[in-house]
């Protein structure tokens, strides 16, 4: 992860939330967050400009270039940049063309960050197999799959991604806080609630952004994660010892419907709660 300074390009057009000079072929709006995909189908270079909100682009697939005035960076798929709100810049998409997931923060999103570090006046750039290009590209999936219902996975990977893009300013953690068994207690208990990492901290009394990168640094995954394990686990004890549909089990696990819960539940198991039940049947 490397830091590039920005001199400001002149006249330069400023895109409004959710504006790009690309095609926007899909684009979801929540929690303070506007989460667009979009393309270039053709190689072609952009003017100047820079953007109204803080965000992170991610190159899904293509080739890609932007010029920040005295240095350029080219993206390889799956290389991830944190620009700074207002931050000015000139692009070149390859002649390929190019397909981008974009996540622009409103402003409520860097004043948080910055009550918990300094935040970055320059652009981060995460490349590719770096933890910050993992996480974009989780998030990346999550909307892809519509998980948009469940506002602790989103709200977390964010926030993750954000610690991250300050994380060298910020002394790290080598033992495991006190406050984390807390943590992992009020999880197992309220795991079918309607959780926000920032009630969870808010419990314990910590930074939301510090409970997000101690967590998966001690914990191995995201507290959404966390969440959806424990969900698929009391489904899957619901499933082996009660009689209740699939639709009726989702919502008390916590899932938003059943669809989500099916989905998260073969991603975790590799088999849906249907089979997982028929399988059971059949002992």
């Amino acid at each position: 992860m490397s830091a590039i300074r920005n001199d400001d390009f002149r006249q330069s057009p400023h895109l409004r939330p959710g504006q790009f000079y690309g095609e926007v072929t899909r684009e979801r709006r929540c929690h303070g967050l506007v989460l667009s995909e979009l393309r270039h189908g053709t190689g072609r270079r952009l003017a100047a400009h820079s953007h109204e909100l803080a965000n992170f682009c991610l190159l899904v697939g293509g080739h890609y270039s932007e010029d920040f005035g005295r240095k350029t960076l080219t993206y390889s798929p799956l290389t991830v940049v944190f620009h700074p709100p207002h931050w000015a810049h000139r692009d070149e998409v390859g002649g390929r063309g190019g397909h981008f997931f974009s996540v622009e923060m409103e402003p409520h999103w860097i004043e948080r960050l910055r009550a918990y570090a300094p935040a970055a006046r320059d652009a981060v750039v995460g490349t590719p197999g770096s933890d910050l290009s993992w996480m974009a590209a989780r998030l990346h999936r999550e909307f892809r799959r519509a998980e948009l219902a469940s506002p602790l996975a989103v709200e977390g990977l964010v926030m993750a991604m954000l610690a991250d893009v300050v994380s060298g300013s910020i002394k790290t953690e080598t033992r495991k806080p006190a406050w984390l068994p807390r943590v992992l207690e009020l999880l197992r208990e309220e795991f079918r609630a309607s959780l926000t990492v920032s009630r969870v901290a808010a419990e314990v009394g910590v930074h939301p952004f510090h409970l997000s990168r101690v967590f998966r640094q001690f914990q191995g995954r995201t507290v959404g994660e966390y969440v959806n394990a424990l969900r698929v686990e009391y489904a899957c004890r619901e499933l082996a010892a009660t009689e209740r549909g699939l639709a009726e089990i989702a919502l008390a696990a916590g899932f938003s419907d059943q669809s989500h819960f099916t989905r998260v539940f073969k991603r975790l198991t590799g088999v849906t709660p249907g089979a997982f039940r028929s399988a059971l049947d059949r002992r």
